[in-house]
């Protein structure tokens, strides 16, 4: 874990500043959100080690660290192809994906075909219960329209909880997907 103030931050790394030491931390889009514009940051690693680097990986959450670690031990997928998972889905809705055994959701990440996303399945399914409680209560609070819509927002950068009060507001359950996006970019 690190923790520091945030020298630079954009939406694929953070720069934070440890005792005037500054490590290069590789981040998620939801990760990105979920730090705002906070000086002070504190962020749950994972040092990858390869032959020709030693990268270092950073999350909001301890919840997405574990996601992570539980991807990246797939064959096949490795870790930039697991933030980019993070990137599209929080680990709350990958689990859900691979508990329910939804092919279709794992294959719209960029990068995954369909044999990945079925050994994705194949090999974490007992592995994420812990995170299915959470999405069976994500997944009651709302619809499809309303998840597209916060997926599409929280993917254009925008904070995901602010995103959610906002919806919870505006979605009256008969608006599409587009509906729902275009009054959201009106008020946030």
């Amino acid at each position: 874990m690190l923790h520091g103030r945030m020298a630079e931050k954009n939406p694929t790394e953070l720069l934070v500043d440890c005792g005037g030491v500054c490590y290069e931390v590789k981040i998620s889009l939801n990760t990105f959100s979920g730090l705002g514009s906070v000086e002070s940051v504190r962020i749950f690693t994972k040092l990858i080690v390869r032959e020709d680097a030693h990268i270092l990986y950073g999350f909001a959450t301890k919840d997405e660290r574990e996601m992570f670690n539980f991807l990246i031990s797939v064959s096949g997928i490795g870790p930039n192809t697991a933030m980019i998972m993070l990137s599209s889905l929080i680990p709350e809705e990958i689990a859900h994906a691979i508990q329910t055994e939804d092919v279709a959701t794992i294959q719209k990440i960029k990068g995954i075909g369909a044999k990945t996303a079925q050994r994705v399945i194949i090999d974490l399914k007992g592995k994420v219960l812990k995170f299915t409680s959470n999405a069976e209560n994500l997944y009651a609070q709302s619809n499809t329209n309303r998840f597209d819509a916060l997926t599409a927002l929280a993917s254009l950068g925008f904070d995901k909880k602010l995103t959610e009060k906002l919806l919870d507001k505006i979605d009256t359950g008969d608006k599409n997907v587009e509906q729902l996006i275009k009054e959201a970019l009106r008020l946030l």
